[in-house]
């Protein structure tokens, strides 16, 4: 991980695509807090900084904190860089820091693929043998239930089974978890705002 504090490189990314208007802060729960008017600057906003990055820009912000990492997730999502598609899994089931798992969940969920689904059920078969660590684990099954809405499949089912590792990891639990069903209506509206963002970032890539 790349320190922000000594690392000038790092430091212009950052301002330039991570804090102008706290972006880092707004992408996610927060764009449902939106009024109109400001979710349409924001989805502009978001839309240009996703058509502006580099692909090795977007490398190097995934090499820094939180903040970094959950902004680049936002673009790729934006951008449709399934490229990152391999990368995202390892960050997201690495789980080195807080807050940005959910941003990785959201560009699996739109790249949309068996493969994306494998690399969330990945995280699922560690994270719920490991009830200490209460990290993204109900995010993670809300996109793998949202996923297999979208494909037809079933990959989420041996983890909701009755007594199965769902069940398990909550028994040993000591606080309520959150539960995957609204988790994966969160992620389908956070979905819907990266595809309402995407349509402005085709134009731009249009010209038009």
């Amino acid at each position: 991980m790349r320190d922000i504090r000594s690392d000038p490189e790092l430091q212009d990314l950052v301002r330039r695509f991570v804090t102008p208007d706290r972006r880092y802060l707004r992408l996610g729960g927060s764009v449902f807090r939106l009024s109109p008017v400001e979710r349409s600057a924001f989805v502009r906003d978001v839309a240009q900084a996703a058509y502006e990055i580099t692909p090795a820009e977007l490398g190097l912000l995934f090499e820094g904190g939180w903040r970094e990492r959950k902004t680049a997730a936002w673009m790729v999502a934006v951008a449709h860089r399934s490229e990152f598609r391999e990368f995202i899994g390892r960050l997201l089931l690495a789980s080195e820091g807080p807050y940005a798992g959910a941003a990785y969940c959201v560009a699996l969920a739109k790249f949309g693929t068996a493969a994306d689904a494998e690399l969330l059920s990945a995280y699922l078969d560690h994270y719920l043998s490991r009830p200490d660590l209460d990290y993204d684990q109900a995010v993670v099954l809300g996109t793998l239930l949202y996923l297999d809405e979208m494909l037809g499949s079933e990959y989420a089912t041996r983890f909701l089974a009755p007594g199965g590792p769902w069940d398990r990891w909550l028994e040993v639990r000591a606080v309520a978890a959150l539960d995957p069903q609204n988790c994966q209506q969160a992620v389908q509206q956070l979905c819907a705002f990266v595809d309402e963002t995407a349509e402005v970032f085709a134009s731009l890539d249009s010209g038009s």
